[in-house]
């Protein structure tokens, strides 16, 4: 209850003392008058008489009206015992969103705890959960659910766009009383946007459409929308730190590829794979040649821009499906899954072709000497692949650089000796092969 009428609280529990008060009052007054009457003669009889109904008759109406203020007090009270009860029981399920959030791991697991949790405390509203993307220029939009049939979440949303997020704080559309609504809003249902933050960071957007069309609805939910705001935007705030964990343990900081340990697993788990499913899967093991001097001639910081310019355009000539890692140095490993040695060469030389084209770009002669070893053709495990790989790749570094060399078939390998390791190879018989 927003107000409160002079009869309930504190003025409704006075007013009915001093009726009490009256009533007693009254009673004795009523009653002296009648005591009167044996004692009194003559005309002073009546008027006595008079006042003795007169004084019954306000006191039955005190009563009366006593009785009505009792009544408006104890509903009152029993309202405030119900607010007093629902105020609890948010509380209560706020209490139990955070716990819960602490075990999501993904936006998507927040939204559905959020939806859990609004559809209990914001009956009249539907819900839309935006959250910032990586490079954080847009919002994108996760879930939303009971929206009104006339309001339609976009997809994403500009920052620039919207008032609560410049501003802040929450902010109110109401296009019935033509207020200030935000650029991205379209539509004549009245929401209320309010903005995630946590830590002093902004990390996502909530979005509330009254399902009644009008404000009310909304206009009700505001503290209800920022209790669930604080909670969900501490989860948000958890989830993209854990994931800013996960990718800096799986990609190298330079060049954004995958690292040495996810490329060992991912490797160990394609190949198992493949031979359950009878099939081929194929490395690529790039070097860049003369890297030391282009470091020595142009500077570190132009050997990291080369770097990096290098691994895009690895990425960027291969399927979605094939694994990019950074092996150590200037050497990049490719792992490419269901790709037998034809098709693995045929990639390889791109992959060639297209790190070469950086020379002009650069200003600098940026080239690659591609070592190609397939499983089952030319390996016959993890380590074997790798191996042969890594003996190509130097294979192709002693014939001049710059160029595409594939391990022999396992039928034309030497039987019963041990392989000796390229890089012993390549130290003793090249002197720099770099």
């Amino acid at each position: 209850m927003v107000s409160k009428s002079i009869l309930e609280g504190r003025e409704g529990l006075k007013l009915v003392s001093l009726l009490i008060k009256a009533m007693q009052a009254f009673i004795c007054l009523g009653l002296a008058a009648v005591i009167s009457l044996t004692v009194v003669e003559g005309g002073w009889r009546i008027g006595i008489a008079v006042a003795a109904g007169v004084a019954l008759a306000i006191v039955l109406a005190a009563s009366l009206v006593s009785e009505r203020l009792k009544n408006i007090q104890v509903r009152s009270y029993k309202n405030h015992v119900d607010s007093i009860n629902r105020t609890q029981e948010q509380i209560e399920e706020l209490f139990a969103m955070t716990d819960t959030l602490q075990a999501a791991d993904s936006n998507a697991d927040a939204a559905q705890v959020l939806r859990a949790t609004s559809r209990k405390l914001l009956p009249g509203c539907g819900v839309a959960l935006y959250v910032f993307n990586n490079s954080r220029d847009r919002l994108d939009l996760i879930d939303s659910w009971d929206m009104p049939e006339s309001y339609q979440a976009t997809e994403s949303l500009i920052p620039a766009n919207c008032w609560a997020l410049k501003r802040g704080k929450d902010h109110l559309n109401n296009p019935h009383e033509r207020s200030l609504c935000c650029s991205h809003y379209i539509g004549d249902v009245a929401s209320i946007e309010v903005p995630m933050m946590a830590r002093g960071q902004v990390f996502g957007l909530l979005v509330l459409g009254d399902r009644g069309g009008k404000c009310s609805n909304v206009d009700n939910a505001r503290r209800i929308a920022r209790a669930l705001a604080d909670s969900t935007s501490l989860a948000l705030s958890n989830i993209s730190l854990r994931e800013q964990l996960r990718t800096q343990s799986l990609r190298d900081p330079m060049t954004g590829l995958y690292n040495r340990r996810y490329m060992e697993d991912t490797l160990e788990r394609f190949i198992s794979l493949a031979q359950r499913q009878n099939q081929s899967t194929s490395v690529l093991m790039i070097d860049l040649d003369n890297f030391k001097r282009l470091n020595d001639e142009h500077g570190h910081a132009k050997g990291d821009a080369v770097l990096k310019d290098v691994a895009a355009q690895v990425v960027g000539a291969l399927r979605p499906s094939d694994v990019v890692c950074r092996y150590g140095g200037e050497e990049l490993l490719v792992i490419l899954p269901d790709c037998g040695l034809e098709d693995a060469m045929m990639r390889a030389e791109q992959v060639r072709a297209r790190i070469e084209l950086l020379s002009e770009q650069h200003g600098a002669s940026v080239a690659a000497s591609i070592g190609v070893a397939t499983m089952p053709e030319t390996a016959k495990s993890a380590a074997d692949l790798l191996s042969a790989s890594d003996a190509a790749l130097y294979e192709a570094k002693a014939a001049g650089k710059n160029q595409v060399h594939a391990s022999p078939p396992m039928a034309h390998k030497k039987q019963g000796t041990e392989p000796i390791s390229p890089r012993l190879v390549a130290n003793a018989g090249f002197k720099d092969l770099s």
